[in-house]
């Protein structure tokens, strides 16, 4: 699963420690969550936070896709980016996550889709059910009304991204299983 385009997390100039001496940037994709390398055109500098084209087409500041890279192999300060480019990703794509809360069902005859994401136990679970099933959530904040004492689910929704990214889980609800020499 390909994405289309990236959020640089960061960009070191003179590459990797101990690798070749091309700059290289770590961004994340914005609708598959791919973590990735990519090389930039020559005189292109990138900066955290920047949008980058890596689909197919002709590419305006990327030159290539060095690979995926798992959580352990970014850098500090990619690390700490992560979190804040995935609360802007769930927002921006809010309608997708709601589609998931809509449409989740049971993964295994003792186990909801829903109860594998943090903070949501049986109890929770059932109050989602119940709730989906007087309508569709609308949006995060509705269902967030509708469900009495359920955390942000913008917050679960990070943490979720976040145990996937760092191939923390046995079920992937969001992402591809990340890269990993094990595999």
């Amino acid at each position: 699963m390909k994405d289309e385009n990236a959020i640089v997390l960061d960009f070191l100039e003179h590459g990797r420690p101990g690798g070749p001496s091309e700059p290289v940037a770590q961004v994340i994709g914005t609708e598959n969550f791919n973590l990735l390398e990519v090389v930039p055109r020559e005189d292109v500098r990138l900066s955290a936070g920047d949008d980058v084209y890596i689909g197919d087409g002709d590419r305006d500041k990327v030159r290539y896709i060095k690979g995926k890279v798992t959580t352990q192999e970014l850098t500090e300060t990619a690390k700490s980016e992560l979190e804040y480019v995935l609360e802007e990703l769930v927002e921006e794509n809010e309608d997708q996550f709601v589609e998931f809360f809509n449409d989740a069902q049971p993964i295994t005859p003792r186990q909801h889709a829903l109860e594998l994401l943090p903070s949501i136990g049986e109890k929770h679970m059932w109050e989602i059910l119940d709730e989906r099933d007087e309508g569709d959530f609308e949006s995060l904040d509705d269902m967030r009304e509708r469900v009495e004492l359920l955390p942000d689910p913008k917050k679960i929704l990070v943490k979720r991204l976040t145990n996937e990214l760092s191939g923390d889980t046995k079920h992937y609800l969001f992402t591809v299983p990340p890269k990993s020499e094990e595999r």
